[in-house]
């Protein structure tokens, strides 16, 4: 073989190598390559619930990305923290929670929002009709049910006290503790709690049962508002940057289909997901839902979706004041639909300006 190997023959192999080798580099950009980019994203889910991606993947606007599910959580904070330690690719939490795993400087970023409230979607809290608290001052001592601390419940509970003239020590005396949701309404029932956080599918179920009344709503307190926000792994966004725009823009499609499709059929398609994926999870809950509650068109995010949280945050001493800016926490960047059919919206903030 090496006689056959000429100077002029070996030149020609050089040069061929060198124009691959280019050719390879233009290809690649700043992320990678299409043809490399994962089109598997893994994930948590929450039982007897249809998640956003879910849906998306449902009806088709994930394309070629698919997912795998790999179990169930029932808090947000953790699953962003998986998201943020790379055990799944994607997770979804308050808002304020994400401020705080940001100010711990985890490598995340938000992409869209995905639950928020309005007067169809939102959190109560609640106790039994018979129960003696009627006011926040009422609540100084007694234990209050919720999904997670340090989260969306937690939050709105001190929002709540705080405006209602509750002094740092007695917000204190208060006691949140951890139920996890299919089970906070028997937990009510059966005393021991004294006040329960029911959203959406739960909420109306119990209230259709009676025998509790609300003390108050998150939407009461804040209104219309997107609440929280699926985060994905920087490391992630950079290597798999097509993969992130499918995924996104997807979820983003989704939320506008159950807002413009008839309540009927969501719902039915909800169902349908539910029994397909053979988790052993009933539906008799899903016929309650009404709305994701997302403010904004398509999951797009704002500044002012983190900068309650923020301010929320440091004045509780969980964060320093001026520890985080609400611009660097999120980016539109991957939300083709906002940008390809909402062109008047407001120019889009992200970590890396665009």
């Amino acid at each position: 073989m090496s006689t056959l190997i000429t100077p002029s023959s070996r030149r020609q192999f050089l040069t061929l190598l060198g124009l691959s080798a280019i050719a390879v580099s233009c290809g690649s950009g700043g992320g990678g390559a299409a043809r490399d980019q994962t089109k598997t994203l893994r994930y948590q889910g929450w039982a007897g619930t249809v998640i956003l991606p879910e849906l998306a993947e449902d009806l088709g606007f994930l394309e070629d990305v698919k997912l795998k599910w790999v179990g169930n959580t029932i808090s947000g904070p953790q699953d962003i923290q998986s998201a943020a330690t790379g055990q799944v690719d994607f997770g979804g939490a308050f808002n304020g929670a994400v401020v705080k795993l940001a100010a711990r400087k985890a490598p995340i970023t938000a992409v869209i929002s995905y639950y928020g409230v309005d007067k169809a979607a939102y959190n109560g809290f609640y106790v039994l009709k018979d129960s003696p608290i009627r006011s926040a001052r009422d609540l100084i001592g007694k234990k209050v049910g919720m999904n997670t601390l340090g989260a969306h419940s937690e939050a709105m509970l001190d929002i709540y006290l705080q405006r209602h003239g509750l002094s740092q020590a007695d917000v204190k005396k208060v006691e949140p503790l951890v139920v996890p949701p299919v089970n906070t309404e028997q937990s009510l029932r059966q005393k021991q709690i004294q006040v329960g956080v029911l959203g959406d599918i739960l909420r109306d179920k119990a209230l259709q049962t009676g025998g509790i009344r609300p003390l108050f709503t998150d939407y009461q307190l804040l209104g219309d508002f997107s609440a929280g926000t699926y985060v994905v792994n920087d490391r992630f966004l950079k290597e798999n940057p097509d993969t992130a725009r499918t995924f996104v823009t997807g979820i983003a499609r989704a939320i506008e289909w159950a807002r413009a499709t008839p309540r009927d059929e969501v719902i039915a398609r909800q169902i349908e997901i539910v029994k397909k994926r053979g988790r052993n999870e009933g539906t008799a809950p899903l016929k309650y839902w009404k709305s994701f509650g997302v403010a904004e068109t398509a999951g797009r995010i704002t500044d002012k979706e983190f900068q309650l949280w923020i301010d929320w945050l440091a004045k509780r001493g969980d964060i320093e004041k001026g520890q985080v800016k609400a611009s660097d926490l999120y980016t539109n960047e991957f939300n083709a639909y906002s940008r390809k059919d909402k062109p008047s919206a407001a120019k889009t903030t992200s970590k890396s300006g665009s």
